[in-house]
Parts: C-alpha cells; sequence; structure tokens
C-alpha cells in the first residue's frame, strides 16, 4: 500500500527514470552508427556524471534553501532541453569534425550530430540533480519507523522505469523511423515531469531562509524565495548550517558512507560501460534482446525493492542488508566475467537481488545520518561521489572492455567485495560499541 504522502514523489521518480532508461539501450547502436566506437561511447558515457559531479552540490544545497519543488523543475527542465538536442543531431548532416585510429582509442570518426549528443549530455549532467533531490525529499517526509519502506518504494519505482524504457525503446526503434521515436517519446516524458512536479507535488523543505545572497531581483522573483510557507512545524535557526564540502564530510559515518557511494557507482558503471558493448559486439545481439535483458532486471529488483524488502526492513537492520546485497553483488559480478549466455542471465538475476536489497538499504542509512538540516547538501554530494566514480568507470571500462572483454567484470567483483568488508567493519565496530555502552550503563546503575 503506497501512502498518498509519498505517492508524488515515486510518481515523478518513475517518469524521470523512464525517460531516461528508453534511450540507454539504444544509446550505443546511435553512436555507432554516427561514426564513434566503445571508446567514444564510455567518453559519452562520462559526460553525464561529470558535469553532475558539479551541478548536484550546486543544486542540492539549492534546494534547502529555496525548496525541492523548485529544484526539481529546474533540473527536469534541463533534461527536457538535452533530450531537444539529441532530436537536433537527428536533423543535422553527418559532417566528419576528426577521425583517429591508435590502439588506445580504436578508430572512430566524430561526427557533427555526435558533437550536439556530446553537448545535450554536458546540459542534461549539469541540471541532473534531480536524484539526490528527490532522496532528500524522500527523507523530508519520511519518519524513522517508515524510512526503510519508503525508500524501497523509491528503489521500485525506479525499477518500474527501467522496466518500462528499455522495453519500450525495444520496440520503437524497431519501427520505421529507428532511434527517433524513443528520443522524441523520451522528450515528451520530459515534458509530462514538470507538469507533475508544478501541479502534484507539495514542497518538502520544512522552512526555507530568506536568501538575501542570490545575485539578481529576477532570480529570486522566479524562484519566490523571499517568502515560503513550512511543510510541516519546526523550530528554526536563525542562521542554518554551513554545507560546504568539507562541513558536510566532518559529519559522524558520512566519510564512510560516502567511500562505499564512490565504490558502488565505479562498480556499476563497469558493467554500464562494458555491457552494451558485450551485447552489441560479441553476442551480436539488437535493441530489442538488450532492452529484453535491462527488463528482466528491473523486474525482479521491482518484487525485491517493493514486497520483500518491506517486510524484511521491519526485522534487519539496514547494515546487514548492505552486507548480503553487497556480497550477492560481488558474487553477480564474478559470473558476469564468465562467457556464457546462461551464465550471464544467473548473474543478472543475483546482481537485481543484491542491488534490490543493498542501494535503498543504503539510501535509507544515508538520510538518517548527519544533521538533517542538510540533508539536500548531503544527499547533492554523495550524489558527486557516484558521478565521479562513474565519470571514471566508464571511460575504464569502455577501454578495458576493448582488451580483457568480459573479464573486466571481475574487476566490479574486488571493488563490491571492499564494499562488503568495510560496512562489516562498521558494523561491527557499531555492535561492539553498542556492547560496551551497554555495559556502561549496567554499571552505573
Amino acid at each position: 500500500m503506497i501512502s498518498p504522502k509519498i505517492f508524488p514523489i515515486l510518481l515523478v521518480n518513475f517518469i524521470g527514470i523512464l525517460g531516461y532508461s528508453i534511450v540507454i539501450p539504444i544509446l550505443i547502436f546511435i553512436v555507432t552508427d554516427m561514426g564513434g566506437n566503445g571508446f567514444i561511447y564510455g567518453i559519452l558515457g562520462a559526460m553525464y556524471p561529470f558535469f553532475q559531479f558539479i551541478g548536484a552540490p550546486i543544486l542540492g544545497s539549492l534546494s534547502d534553501r529555496i525548496g525541492r519543488k523548485k529544484v526539481l523543475v529546474l533540473s527536469q527542465a534541463g533534461t527536457f532541453v538535452a533530450w531537444m538536442l539529441f532530436l537536433l543531431a537527428f536533423a543535422l548532416p553527418k559532417t566528419q569534425l576528426w577521425s583517429q585510429n591508435t590502439e588506445v582509442t580504436g578508430s572512430y570518426i566524430m561526427t557533427l550530430p555526435l558533437v550536439i549528443i556530446f553537448i545535450a549530455r554536458i546540459f542534461d549532467g549539469f541540471t541532473g540533480g534531480n536524484v539526490s533531490v528527490a532522496n532528500a525529499y524522500l527523507s523530508d517526509i519520511s519518519t524513522d519507523e517508515d524510512r526503510n519502506k519508503n525508500f524501497g518504494k523509491m528503489g521500485a519505482s525506479t525499477s518500474l522505469g527501467f522496466v518500462l524504457g528499455p522495453a519500450l525503446a525495444g520496440i520503437l526503434a524497431s519501427s520505421a523511423l529507428g532511434e527517433l521515436v524513443p528520443l522524441a517519446l523520451a522528450a515528451l516524458i520530459s515534458l509530462v515531469a514538470i507538469f507533475v512536479i508544478s501541479t502534484k507535488l507539495k514542497e518538502s523543505n520544512p522552512c526555507v531562509v530568506d536568501t538575501g545572497e542570490l545575485s539578481t531581483r529576477s532570480f529570486r522573483r522566479f524562484f519566490q524565495v523571499e517568502h515560503k510557507d513550512c511543510y510541516q512545524e519546526g523550530d528554526i535557526e536563525a542562521n542554518p548550517p554551513k554545507k560546504g564540502w568539507g562541513i558536510v564530510l566532518r559529519e559522524p559515518g558520512i566519510p564512510l558512507l560516502y567511500a562505499v557511494y564512490f565504490l558502488t557507482f565505479l562498480a556499476f558503471s563497469l558493467f554500464y560501460a562494458g555491457l552494451p558493448i558485450y551485447a552489441s559486439t560479441l553476442l551480436e545481439w539488437t535493441a530489442i534482446d538488450l532492452g529484453i535483458f535491462l527488463a528482466y532486471s528491473s523486474l525482479i529488483m521491482i518484487l525485491v525493492q517493493g514486497p520483500l524488502l518491506s517486510r524484511l526492513s521491519d526485522n534487519i537492520s539496514n547494515q546487514s542488508l548492505i552486507l548480503v546485497g553487497s556480497l550477492l553483488l560481488s558474487l553477480s559480478f564474478f559470473l558476469l566475467s564468465v562467457d556464457s549466455l546462461v551464465i550471464l542471465y544467473v548473474a543478472n538475476t543475483l546482481l537485481s537481488i543484491g542491488n534490490g536489497l543493498m542501494w535503498p538499504s543504503f539510501l535509507a542509512l544515508l538520510a538518517r545520518t548527519g544533521n538533517p538540516q542538510i540533508q539536500g547538501a548531503i544527499q547533492g554530494y554523495g550524489n558527486s561521489m557516484g558521478s565521479m566514480a562513474s565519470m571514471f568507470g566508464l571511460i575504464l571500462g569502455g577501454l578495458l572492455f576493448e582488451t580483457m572483454e568480459t573479464s573486466v567484470f571481475a574487476i566490479g567483483s574486488g571493488i563490491f567485495l571492499i564494499v562488503t568488508l568495510l560496512m562489516g567493519a562498521n558494523f561491527l565496530q557499531g555492535n561492539r560499541k553498542t556492547v560496551i555502552d551497554s555495559g556502561k550503563t549496567v554499571t552505573a546503575g
């Protein structure tokens, strides 16, 4: 049962992921059709997280000051502009700008449409703080009792978007207009998301202070930051807490969680860089085949993140779920390195279960860590850690797959093993501290 309180943000998240996931199965084919190769695909994939690394903390901190809703509208508008640039690329001639053929980069031709697609990904990345802001929004409206379940449902809405998106992409891309139809649908979905945010989403940030340091009167008037009602009652500090990178890192527990954030995205970026190349070259899959594979993965995650995680979170701690999930992810990435179609689907199943258990539990743990008044900044900087890891991982994955092929996934297996060890050590340390504190209490009594 979904509470009416969280349904709008789940709907916004689903719509946003649906628009994004529609393009995933066809992007590698778009890049190669326009002159690129695996190396260019990796570089293009890194553009979004690199500029998200810059933009997410800005948008996250801004959402603490002017409200989550306005920043979500701004972010989604940037996504819409990016999709329009994507469509523009298809209308341009494939004019060659330069070409290269080396052992490192392979053979590719940089064309004018490819440059426009790079610009689109850059623009979308810089305004792409919607994930961190949506997580901060969910943290605002969640209590300690329902936070785990709410983040599980958020994960399920993400997975549902990934089920329908790739499936739609495969079907629509096989039409007479090819990749144009999925891209046009992605742009339309962005417009729908803007409408839903504007009309259905209530502001969640408890109170927003006057931001006198914003430079222009018109900017202040546009976002209406001079006066704003509180979503819920609460004390307002005269001097709101600072939210710089150094301040956030001083929050207890944040450095470890950011390390896990970075490593998780690093491993998954190797997967997302290598899988499309693996599918289109060694497996000779079509966009439909890749779409089915990704939809299958997301369908399993819906089942795990929805009913299963809701039951488990009542009796099992976040740390334990993270440990189990990261172990399954390590095993799944190891199996991905085996060149077999049957083993590939077994690995995909374990990966989906592990991800479904680990990631919502991790986000719930992050959401209850640190000062609630800077949760937007915490989520924004966390998103930047993921973006930085994705930037390196996507480039590295594209390069390594050229020489290592499926063995590149074994690196991801090792990374998740490190995550398991880090969280395990932290879990044991926390239990030891609880026992010591309990002993002191008994002695004092």
